[in-house]
């Protein structure tokens, strides 16, 4: 089966329509069009649905996806091992990580590795839903919570821990918090309705002061972690966050230090094809060396 067929077919099954395949690979949509017909011509099926909003594969069309991108998963494993060096690891890293981790604590880190690998091209995926490193929609990924994929090597980075934190104009305008039973007379902003809201149960810092009246109680409920750290920082509330989120907002302390709130843990995975991947390894071990300072 010609190749250059197949891959124009997969092109046009993920974008969904010709126009869209034809600017994504840079060819007329008449020219995509004929291309896939002769496809179709050739396996004596069709591959699409044609409808008004574009194209869906058929059954026949699924099953030529499924090994349209099996192909192009293995292709590109053997494209990255035979660019990159046998001295120097280089090449391109698509790295995937949660939304505020990846924007708060990792980015700022990326020009250090990039200084120590020039010839290491890094792209970063910031996306709270996680993506198929099976499939090769990333290299590699942070995740945090426990692993739903048995078939990808893991390696355990750290536990992040939150605490309490609030701003000191807020603690000024509503009183400071000495126990416990005090936070349930104060605003209280939690995180909830995103990916991570399984991992925690959003409401701990609730059901630290035994009220459960969750939907009454909460004073803004968010669903990026970043944005809670800057309703904090304005002084909308008292919030539990994440250590690592407020690591460059000093001005915010930490209410009832004593007070721990859930643990998650992170890891780092990549495929098993991956696992001999020098540009993975680097990436892997300065992760780890970076982590370390940061913690003590």
């Amino acid at each position: 089966m010609d190749w250059d067929k197949l891959r124009i077919f997969r092109t046009v099954a993920l974008a969904g329509s010709f126009t869209a395949a034809g600017r994504e690979l840079n060819l007329s949509q008449s020219s995509i069009s004929r291309q896939v017909s002769n496809l179709e011509d050739q396996l004596g099926v069709s591959l699409f649905h044609r409808h008004s909003r574009g194209l869906a594969p058929t059954e026949h069309g699924d099953l030529l996806l499924e090994t349209a991108q099996e192909i192009y998963s293995r292709m590109s494993l053997t494209e990255a091992a035979i660019s990159e060096g046998r001295d120097t690891p280089r090449g391109q890293l698509i790295v995937t990580a949660p939304v505020t981790f990846a924007s708060i604590w990792l980015a700022p880190r990326l020009g250090e590795f990039r200084k120590n690998y020039p010839e290491i091209d890094v792209i970063l995926l910031a996306s709270d839903a996680p993506l198929d490193l099976s499939m090769r929609e990333a290299d590699v990924a942070i995740r945090i919570g426990p692993l739903r994929q048995p078939d990808l090597i893991q390696r355990h980075l750290m536990k992040f821990h939150h605490h309490i934190y609030a701003s000191p104009q807020y603690l000024e305008a509503n009183g400071k918090v000495e126990s416990v039973k005090d936070l349930s007379q104060h605003q209280i902003i939690v995180y909830n309705r995103g990916p991570l809201t399984p991992i925690i149960d959003p409401f701990w810092m609730l059901q630290l002061s035994g009220n459960i009246e969750r939907s009454t109680k909460a004073a803004l409920e968010v669903n990026n972690i970043y944005c809670m750290v800057q309703a904090v920082e304005s002084g909308l509330g008292i919030a539990g966050l994440p250590d690592y989120s407020v690591q460059d907002h000093t001005r915010l302390k930490r209410v009832l230090p004593d007070i721990e709130g859930p643990e998650i843990d992170s890891f780092f995975v990549y495929p098993e094809e991956l696992k001999h991947s020098k540009r993975v390894n680097v990436f892997r071990d300065f992760l780890i060396e970076q982590l370390a300072n940061w913690l003590y």
